[in-house]
């Protein structure tokens, strides 16, 4: 994973580039989260890569090296009620804003995973797969999803019959069953259950 991204940018005049990414646009429970980092140079050989491609354990220790680094960095989410009332994409990129706002930081130029433009209020660039090619989108889609991974565990701790710690939402055959048996909770994302709902 390398700088390429964020040296051309800098090269065409931005001085201050971030990444965005998020992580739980699938999961039939809980928020979606996103991130967004404003890395320092020199992080190349810190282990960072698309998150989706390292272990739980390793994304908990790299984590840490990002926050430590980081020249700024912002979490945002938004909640299961928000997904419903306002549609998973539209609810990805209102956590990408808050991310983005909270970093303290204003960018000159946002470098967003995919190919849709989230309005963060900032210059935006769109980097299909940009998690495996982006440093700092790579960055941010770490720090995303071990955010929503803690949530997750802690939402475990309150519901433990649904066994949220091994499925972390997403619709798996272990998660349906547990809808099946205990019913939906308020965590639970009701337009992506309505099939169930329907019954």
């Amino acid at each position: 994973m390398t700088y390429e991204f964020e040296k051309q940018a800098h090269l065409d005049g931005y001085k201050i580039v971030c990444g965005v990414d998020e992580a739980g646009r699938g999961p039939l429970a809980g928020p979606v989260y996103a991130a967004a980092v404003i890395l320092p140079d020199g992080l190349e050989n810190m282990g960072i890569n698309d998150s989706k491609k390292i272990s739980e354990k390793k994304r908990e220790q790299i984590f840490d090296t990002i926050i430590e680094n980081a020249v700024a960095y912002g979490i945002g989410f938004a909640t299961e009620t928000e997904i419903d009332q306002i549609n998973i994409l539209n609810a990805t990129f209102l956590a990408m804003k808050r991310a983005v706002e909270n970093m303290g930081v204003e960018p000159d130029l946002v470098l967003v995973d995919g190919n849709r433009k989230p309005c963060t209020g900032y210059e935006e660039t769109t980097i299909v797969k940009g998690d495996a090619k982006s440093i700092s989108i790579s960055a941010a889609s770490i720090l995303a999803k071990v955010s929503r991974d803690r949530y997750m565990r802690e939402l475990a701790e309150r519901h433990p019959e649904y066994e949220f710690e091994k499925h972390k939402g997403y619709g798996t055959k272990l998660h349906y069953e547990k809808i099946e048996q205990y019913g939906i909770l308020p965590d639970h994302r009701k337009s992506f259950l309505k099939k169930i709902l329907d019954k």
